[in-house]
């Protein structure tokens, strides 16, 4: 037990001046060493190396301080897991990235983003709306990954919660740190949800989280999301975070196309069918193929696209002309149409993709495929997520029929 004692009044000798600076010092050298622990007892070569670390760097100092935490998924999206072999399009994976992102966010650590995000050779088909009508070789472009800098803007990211990549210096000094400081450095967490990680002490003390997330898909591990007041990013977030030149050329498109509206057409791999035992074709979106069809658009959109307007349409349909019949009534616009912007930067199709969700985005009325909120116009009344195949409808009459 501590105890207190009043202060008696001593006469000032040569060796009680040194008693007293030694102490000084003393003190000096505690608060010193103290002052450098954080993160459950960071040691002082190591402290030393980061200072020097954060002195040379050349990002934004404010995003990340001596005392950060971090917290660590995978050097990749969606691995560990089923999904190692391969990947998801870019939206699966933004809402994997979007989920590992909110953990960070909750737990108030920095998040350690995998430097590259995997490109699924189904979604990198290139040349698709200006292929002429004799052509039908398909061209892809060759890569199997992309620069996730190539894509988002890191520092935007970290403006809202604090991102490094996992090759950067910060990284491996933080792992090396890590491993030196053993069990108070770094644990390996399976199985374990954000708020039991948030509320013990195994766990908030340490250096460096290392997760493994659902060995599904990382958005597994935010499937509550349908409660909205526990979403912590919107679903437009990584949206908005695009990489400063792919902004740049959504911005000179937009300026070029004026006053326009836009319509984003979700065709392609959705539209396969599969025939279920007495050998009749089902699909997961029934009413999609012929919602998605000119004729049909029209009808969808011409209460709230007036004719004469300019439309942008963004679409994974494959087939030339496909949209043609659109232009009777509407100035129709492509990204192809603006080739000399986009040629120069674009080299994937997640890319591209990022490119043309910003002009959509901007438009005054804009309709996508498949609705996400309820204030969305849509082309389709399908929901975006069926578990049921049902025989499709290619037919207004049909549909009526289906629903009577």
């Amino acid at each position: 037990m501590a105890t207190m004692s009043k202060p008696h009044k001593l006469k000032a000798t040569p060796g009680s001046q040194r008693l007293v600076l030694l102490c000084i010092v003393a003190v000096a050298f505690l608060l010193l060493f103290t002052s450098v622990i954080s993160t459950g007892g960071l040691a002082l070569p190591y402290r030393t190396t980061l200072i020097g670390y954060f002195v040379r760097s050349t990002r934004n100092k404010t995003q990340h301080s001596l005392s950060d935490k971090y917290l660590y998924w995978g050097n990749r999206i969606d691995c560990p897991g089923k999904n190692c072999e391969t990947c998801a399009g870019l939206g699966h994976q933004e809402s994997s990235l979007r989920c590992a992102l909110e953990e960070a966010m909750f737990l108030n650590r920095t998040f350690v983003m995998p430097s590259r995000m995997c490109i699924n050779p189904i979604h990198n088909k290139k040349g698709i709306l200006n292929r002429s009508n004799n052509e039908t070789r398909e061209e892809s472009w060759e890569v199997s990954s992309c620069a996730m800098e190539s894509l988002y803007n890191i520092d935007l990211i970290s403006e809202k919660i604090p991102v490094i990549l996992d090759d950067s210096e910060t990284w491996h000094i933080m792992l090396s740190t890590s491993m030196k400081l053993k069990e108070r450095g770094s644990a390996h967490v399976y199985g374990a949800n954000r708020h039991e990680l948030n509320d013990s002490s195994d766990f908030t003390n340490l250096l460096l989280i290392n997760r493994t997330a659902s060995p599904l898909a990382w958005f597994v591990e935010c499937k509550d999301r349908g409660n909205r007041s526990d979403v912590m990013l919107p679903y437009s977030f990584l949206q908005t975070m695009a990489a400063s030149r792919l902004r740049d050329a959504a911005e000179k498109i937009k300026a070029k196309l004026g006053d326009y509206d836009a319509i984003h057409v979700r065709r392609g791999d959705k539209l396969k069918t599969r025939k279920d035992r007495f050998r009749v074709e089902r699909s997961q979106f029934p009413h999609l193929d012929r919602d998605t069809r000119p004729e049909f658009i029209i009808g969808r959109i011409q209460k709230q696209i007036p004719p004469g307007r300019t439309l942008f349409i963004g679409s994974n349909e494959r087939t030339p002309d496909f949209f043609s019949p659109l232009a009777i009534r509407y100035k129709v616009a492509y990204s192809s149409n603006f080739s000399e912007i986009l040629d120069p930067i674009i080299e994937n199709n997640y890319q591209l993709f990022m490119v043309e969700r910003l002009i959509m985005m901007g438009a005054k009325t804009f309709f996508k495929t498949f609705r996400e909120y309820e204030t969305d116009l849509t082309l389709t009344d399908d929901p975006k997520k069926n578990k049921n195949w049902e025989i499709p409808v290619y037919t207004m009459d049909e549909g009526k029929e289906a629903a009577s």
